[in-house]
């Protein structure tokens, strides 16, 4: 994209970078990935700083080269004039002498210095098994700091230049400059040691919020496929707009695989390299969205059912391998929570709103309550510590009531598998609903750890975004938008940290405008951007002001954000070979010059602005995060929202009159990994299942009942009669 001059902008450009955007929701527009704006605005605050980081990581953001002090070393030996013709015998007195003067000045290192260090290190359960450690690395197996492993053997473990070994004998050198190191022991499968950075604590060690920074970023379009993310699939099948009619449509051409192309997609979109780059991005956390259809599907619903696990587990393997942290996320809901193409079907929520909507969140609430079981095995839960229950529910169609008496529902369910407090199952993770977070501050107090997931965008604001971002390399670079980004979140997101408990951004993006390919679905509709389109749709002619103005923005959004995860890792290929929705691929940015080397290098974005305000310190109250009091959710609080709710939308009758099913079905457990290869001692794999008093039945059709024929659709059906 060509230079835009600073002369540019506006006259009025200083008034507008210190004026936040109208509050209030904006028009969704039917938005394939939807957003909100805050409905109050507070006064703005930074997010974090760099003295909120966890004391032990309180140095410099780049770790300094250990420095041994000259004075460690004793004084240089006086020196006598060189004789000629010196004897033999004084020669070799002489260097007999010189080595005891090496050795005199090596052990004591050793044994004072690198010894201490590599005890401590096992001491910590830093190191894999059968590992070595070295300066820098962490610990690498075979072979010495950046060599790898001996090409006879497969290390176990390594860091930054180390080997790589995949399944399928094929490597590749991992790269990881900030202390990170992987682990994979085939003897030891459920291994946690791994550890993504020097910033980070390994997964067998405690994460704590409010410390500990999540530098995250989606896995976005993998198992729920969307247009923008993965357009070359729906480009091959014009008219597809979902995964329904894109599956629908691959059911029909069984010449080229039918429904079984999507088992390709699977396997290839996002790769174990893919995880092993993201750890030596600097990066810690991944949000993996996942369809309920990994466990099942139903008559009539055309998705590839079951294939995608196997995936699931694969991948959570490679998080493992690299130390990477992961946030389930339950993105597909029976007959849709949102209405939008990536909840499984375009069109209108089903899910608490219209005749069939009760039964479809008693299904729902069975496949959370499924990968539950699964996550909290203790082969899991140290890998999967946060499951979000469900994406962008739109409570504006559903009603505030109706969500939140299916969230404390689901609270329930959750616990009733997993118990009460700290290491007791996963944090439960629910979105705002796009209310904004500061509407959900009284919610469920005394509940057992739950986060509050908003997905703060620009780009479906609705405005025409015309104020350039290409302003400069320098200070100014990003023009008004890296301090929009500081004025609009910081404040809302820190107030929510203090008023409801841990809150995360699950989603944001570079997409400062609403220009990519399919991004507003297909066909793209209602583009507000004012200018071409076209200049944010092909990366490769950006200028090094556009990148660097793109750069100040990502580094403001994330310090204003805490904890985030960028939407997302990777955007496929159109068919014209190239990445059209550029903005929002962390992995391209990282390449060309517009994501942070090192995400560290956010913090202080916002002060550096001049938005400031008061900073989140960084406590949360104990019973949020699994402490006392953890589970003590006073009556008062639950009363009014009862299960199921009396009423719901789109409906001229009681709830109680509407179609349900009956728990008396076969439940349908997630089977746990195939080990390959095969450990040489017994492994407990676990069963998939991780609470055995639970032997509740799985929702099932209660017979002689009537139903709707599609309970996709199915707002505006006759209510069949009471069973």
């Amino acid at each position: 994209m060509a230079d835009r001059p600073v002369s540019a902008v506006s006259d009025n450009l200083e008034t507008a970078i210190h004026t936040p955007l109208p509050a209030g929701d904006y028009d969704l527009l039917d938005p394939p990935r939807a957003s909100y704006l805050e409905s109050d605005t507070p006064t703005p605050r930074d997010s974090f700083t760099p003295s909120s980081l966890p004391s032990n990581n309180s140095g410099p953001l780049l770790p300094e080269p250990t420095k041994l002090e000259l004075s460690e070393f004793p004084e240089e030996l006086p020196r006598t004039a060189p004789r000629r013709r010196r004897p033999l015998f004084l020669i070799l007195v002489g260097l007999v002498t010189l080595a005891i003067i090496v050795l005199a000045i090596i052990l004591p290192v050793y044994f004072t210095v690198i010894k201490p260090k590599q005890r401590n290190a096992h001491a910590d359960g830093i190191a894999g098994p059968s590992t070595t450690t070295h300066a820098g690395d962490g610990p690498v197996g075979g072979g010495g700091s950046g060599d790898g492993p001996p090409s006879n053997s497969k290390a176990t473990s390594g860091g930054d230049g180390s080997t790589v070994t995949k399944d399928d004998g094929s490597t590749f050198t991992y790269m990881n400059k900030f202390g990170g190191y992987w682990v994979s022991d085939p003897n030891d499968p459920f291994n946690n040691n791994a550890r993504p950075n020097s910033w980070t604590p390994p997964l067998n060690r405690s994460w704590t919020w409010g410390k500990d920074r999540v530098f995250g970023v989606n896995l976005g379009g993998l198992f729920v496929l969307e247009p923008f993310i993965s357009p070359a699939p729906f480009q091959k099948y014009p008219g597809s707009v979902d995964e329904w009619t894109l599956s629908t449509m691959m059911r029909a051409d069984t010449a080229n695989g039918g429904i079984n192309q999507l088992e390709e997609h699977y396997d290839t979109f996002i790769t174990e390299e893919d995880i092993a780059e993201i750890a030596g991005a600097g990066l810690n956390w991944v949000r993996l969205p996942v369809p309920y259809w990994a466990i099942e599907t139903w008559p009539g619903e055309p998705f590839l059912a079951q294939t995608s696990w196997k995936y699931i587990l694969r991948l959570l393997g490679w998080c493992r391998k690299y130390g990477i942290r992961v946030k389930l996320d339950l993105h597909t809901i029976p007959g849709s929570q949102n209405g939008y193409n990536h909840s499984g079907k375009l069109g209108r929520p089903n899910f608490l709103n219209g005749v069939m909507g009760i039964a479809n969140a008693q299904r729902a609430l069975y496949y959370m309550r499924i990968f539950t079981q699964f996550i909290s095995q203790p082969q899991y839960k140290d890998v999967v510590p946060v499951f979000g229950i469900m994406n962008e529910a739109l409570l504006s169609t559903i009603g505030r009531s109706q969500l939140t008496s299916f969230y404390l529902e689901a609270y329930n369910v959750i616990r009733n598998v997993t118990g009460i407090g700290e290491g007791n199952g996963p944090y439960i993770s629910i979105h705002d609903g796009f209310a904004g977070v500061s509407s959900w501050a009284d919610f469920l107090p005394g509940a057992d750890r739950i986060i509050l997931d908003t997905h703060p965008y620009l780009a479906f604001d609705g405005s025409s975004a015309t104020s350039p971002i290409d302003t400069g390399t320098g200070n100014n670079a990003g023009g008004v938008w890296p301090r929009q980004v500081c004025n609009r979140w910081a404040a809302g997101i820190n107030g929510s940290r203090s008023n409801f408990g841990v809150t995360v951004a699950g989603e944001f993006s570079n997409g400062f405008n609403d220009c990519g390919l399919y991004l507003k679905g297909i066909p793209g509709r209602g583009v507000t951007y004012g200018g071409d389109c076209a200049d944010w749709e092909d990366s490769s002619n950006w200028s090094a002001a556009t990148k660097a103005g793109l750069l100040k923005f990502a580094q403001a959004s994330m310090d204003a954000l805490g904890d985030f995860y960028f939407w997302t890792w990777k955007i496929g290929n159109s068919t014209a070979g190239i990445v059209e929705t550029p903005l929002w691929s962390y992995q391209l940015g990282l390449q060309n010059g517009w994501m942070p080397k090192d995400p560290r290098t956010s913090l202080g974005t916002c002060a550096s602005l001049g938005v400031s305000g008061p900073i989140f310190d960084g406590n949360f109250q104990s019973w949020q995060t699994g402490g006392a009091g953890a589970g003590t959710i006073a009556p008062s609080a639950t009363s009014r929202f009862p299960w199921p709710p009396a009423s719901i939308s789109n409906v001229g009758v009681p709830a109680s009159l509407l179609p349900t099913y009956t728990a008396t079905g076969t439940v349908a457990t997630l089977s746990p990994p195939t080990l390959s290869p095969s450990p040489t001692k017994s492994v407990d794999v676990g069963k998939g299942w991780f609470n055995a008093q639970d032997t509740a039945g799985a929702p099932t059709p209660i017979a002689g009942c009537t139903y709707p024929s599609d309970a996709w659709d199915a707002i505006d059906a006759a209510v069949p009669p009471t069973c």
